[in-house]
């Protein structure tokens, strides 16, 4: 049966010989368990095992991974999955969901996003995924206020191996990955690693992306305490396209079309920049340590410590020159090239200890994180010469510190017959201080980041868990979190400072267990207070802007089920739907210079439908299988409008609904006399072509419609716009992986 609906953690790959294995396994594993949902805890999760990950595993990011989850849309700027590449859960943008690689937060701590892209094909050295949606359990990091994702690196395992996974196919895209594991050596050390080399010229034009990566692991396996070193490293090349394109474009240029580095060279040729990339390097420790201090007791400690190093390089037309600290009498604007550079440190400490018995279930644990970083911006060449400033001129340099605590206690009690009780409770404390010039100005002066705050957040979750019968199990639970802004929040809103957000989140949910067939649905209504909401809206830097929107809610069904109806075939669907609204937004309309009250408006970025359906077929060593997801239309504006008006046309503010199939066939072979095992296979996504955009950008000025209410438009002293994100037509990978 799919993984997606069982509700146990599932065991780790690979026995050790000798000792308890058991208790090696249950060591191995106890930093991530404490902070995942079991069977008895009364939420909506997910976990993927390494056998569904291999299934999908063939370059594309862990974004792309997860979209065939319920309530998980995924969104890719070269258009392929590959680079760049975004994920959002019940609406939610990547910087309200949480990741954690064995328990150790992976977010960035300033934008409290991940980068993908700077963790190049971690998903070959992951165990498995679970994907908590809501608020979910008391984890390490930033606030969870889509979801939770919890990552669990692979266990080194008694067996050693050597494993060759690569792929190849459509825009030059190619992954070629080489694994190791000594096995246990004496029955107690083991060492595993991987090295992975991914490339792709993206669907978008001149969107390459150059990734490398390696992952390696070395452990002390006793009878009672496991030591772990895990260290991972990611570097990373990619050629802007988040930049988007207009329909009018793309009926101009073709899909493919990227403004990106577009300018003028001296001869009034249009030229693309060809150094327009971002470029970075990040380094990951962990060192974690788990002991069994008895049969029903055991303690989880880690260290871990990131250092993140990198630049992006930009092209920027007729730039303001005193907005770069140039100073010049003759000149006021230019064309430039400017680097925006970071260097960051990130370490701390994370524990848990865990007792249980036949009844109870309990874990204290917390951590303690700090964060330290440089911005530092520099412009780096100028078309016209200048008297003062000029090339690797810093026009702004600060720094940001966040440190964060949180200690939590979560208890799981078997209360009568099936009738369990789950409470957890955590305290958080964040603090975060911005000092230095910015890039930001107000008329001629720039503004210095001169942020020093702190919060604190208590975030009580409980719940109920009744398992009826063995077949039939319903639960209910109420959670409430808060969390802090991120340093764009800021930076997007120095003039009416951000507050922070706060979310209760009530769920209730049935699961159906038959041999043959297992189902549940899940209700969810998150009411919001200042909840950041994307407005649909870039900055100057391409980013997304995001802006408390007083009180909203996002309400919803979950349901997922799965059917094999015979051993060789299995099928597997899921559907969402939601209604996602904010409540009394005011807009100051541009004809009247009065304030429009929107009472009731669709959230950003959220389809009122989703739907996921795969069929699986699989027969002695091959294997088949087909997925559909149909995403109903989205909002790009907080406004509610589809549309605004230019020279009397409407451009819509909409992302059209799609439907995508991807199609996968491979065979395994047995054992071969230069390989123990050897699969091939052929992945085909996006199998009918579908034109459609996964994501985008827009912005609208409002006036008066003259009849009571209001309506968008553009002219010249307003720059409504629109752009998307085209994803690639059909394509292929051929994929092929040895074992040794």
């Amino acid at each position: 049966m799919c993984s997606c609906l069982l509700t146990a953690v599932p065991a780790l790959a690979g026995e050790p010989a000798g000792g308890d294995s058991v208790t090696v396994k249950q060591l191995e594993g106890a930093q991530v368990t404490s902070t995942r949902a079991s069977e008895k805890t009364p939420m909506a999760f997910a976990t993927l095992t390494r056998a569904d990950l291999e299934a999908v595993n063939f370059g594309k990011d862990i974004p792309a991974l997860l979209s065939t989850q319920p309530s998980v849309l995924a969104s890719s700027d070269a258009g392929t999955g590959i680079g760049y590449s975004g994920l959002r859960v019940r609406g939610t943008d990547a910087t309200r969901v949480n990741v954690t690689v064995g328990g150790i937060p992976i977010n960035d701590s300033e934008s409290n996003n991940v980068f993908w892209v700077n963790m190049p094909d971690l998903a070959s050295s992951l165990g498995s995924i679970q994907l908590q949606r809501g608020i979910g359990t008391s984890t390490n990091g930033a606030g969870a206020f889509g979801a939770t994702v919890n990552l669990e690196t692979e266990p080194i395992g008694s067996k050693a191996f050597l494993r060759f996974d690569g792929s190849a196919g459509s825009y030059g895209t190619h992954k070629e990955s080489l694994s190791f594991s000594t096995g246990l050596m004496r029955d107690r050390w083991g060492l595993s690693g991987r090295l992975s080399n991914i490339g792709s010229d993206g669907y978008i034009d001149r969107a390459t992306s150059r990734l490398q990566s390696y992952f390696l692991q070395g452990g002390y396996f006793g009878d009672r305490t496991v030591v772990k070193f895990i260290t991972f490293s990611g570097k990373e090349k990619t050629y802007h396209a988040w930049d988007y394109a207009t329909k009018a474009d793309m009926e101009k240029y073709g899909r493919t079309y990227n403004p990106c580095g577009k300018y003028k060279d001296d001869e009034g040729n249009t030229v693309f920049y060809k150094n327009q990339t971002d470029n970075y390097w990040q380094q990951h420790y962990h060192l974690l340590w788990n002991q069994r201090l008895y049969d029903r007791l055991n303690l989880n400690v880690a260290l871990h410590y990131t250092h993140g190093d990198g630049y992006y390089e930009q092209y920027k037309k007729e730039q303001t020159l005193y907005k770069y600290r140039i100073l010049n009498y003759q000149v006021d604007e230019s064309d430039l090239v400017r680097q925006k550079k970071l260097d960051n440190d990130f370490y701390g400490t994370v524990f848990s200890l865990n007792y249980r018995n036949n009844r109870l279930q309990s874990t204290l644990g917390g951590g303690w994180n700090l964060y330290d970083g440089d911005h530092i911006g520099k412009v780096i060449w100028l078309r016209k010469p200048v008297e003062q400033g000029g090339l690797n001129h810093t026009y702004y340099n600060n720094n940001g510190k966040k440190q964060d605590f949180n200690v939590y206690g979560k208890t799981t009690y078997d209360i009568w017959r099936g009738l369990s009780a789950f409470a957890d409770l955590q305290y958080r404390y964040v603090d975060y201080r911005m000092r230095g010039p910015s890039d930001q100005y107000d008329g001629e002066v720039q503004l210095p980041y001169n942020v020093l705050t702190h919060f604190h957040f208590f975030n009580p979750k409980a719940g109920l868990n009744w398992t009826v019968s063995p077949r039939h199990t319903v639960y209910a639970s109420v959670a409430l979190a808060g969390k802090e802004p991120t340093r764009n929040d800021y930076e997007d809103n120095m003039v009416n400072l951000p507050k922070a957000e706060h979310l209760t989140d009530y769920e209730v949910g049935y699961r159906l267990t038959l041999p043959r067939f297992m189902a549940e649905a899940n209700l969810y209504y998150m009411d919001y207070k200042d909840q950041f909401v994307l407005t649909g809206e870039q900055n100057a830097i391409g980013e997304m802007i995001a802006r408390n929107v007083g009180d909203s809610y996002r309400r919803g069904l979950e349901v997922a089920a799965v059917w094999q109806p015979v051993k060789v075939f299995e099928w597997n669907a899921n559907v969402t739907w939601s209604h996602n609204r904010s409540k009394n937004l005011k807009f100051l309309l541009d004809d009247t210079g009065e304030y429009y009250n929107v009472k009731s408006a669709p959230l950003t970025f959220s389809p009122s439908l989703m739907f996921n359906n795969t069929f699986k077929a699989k027969w002695k060593g091959f294997t088949a299988s087909l997925h559909t997801q149909y995403v109903d239309h989205q909002y790009m504006t907080a406004t509610g409008l589809r549309s605004f008006e230019e020279d009397g046309k409407d451009v819509s503010l909409m992302l059209d609904a799609f439907c995508v199939s991807n199609l996968d066939v491979s065979y395994k072979f047995g054992k071969l006399p230069f390989a123990k095992g050897l699969t091939l296979g052929v992945s085909v996504y996006n199998l009918f072509g579908e034109k459609y955009e996964s994501f985008g950008a827009a912005y609208t000025a409002v006036k008066s419609d003259g009849k009571g209410g209001m309506k968008g438009y553009q002219d010249d002293w307003w720059d409504s716009y629109s752009v998307y994100s085209a994803q690639a037509p059909a394509h292929f990978l051929v994929h092929l992986s040895i074992n040794w």
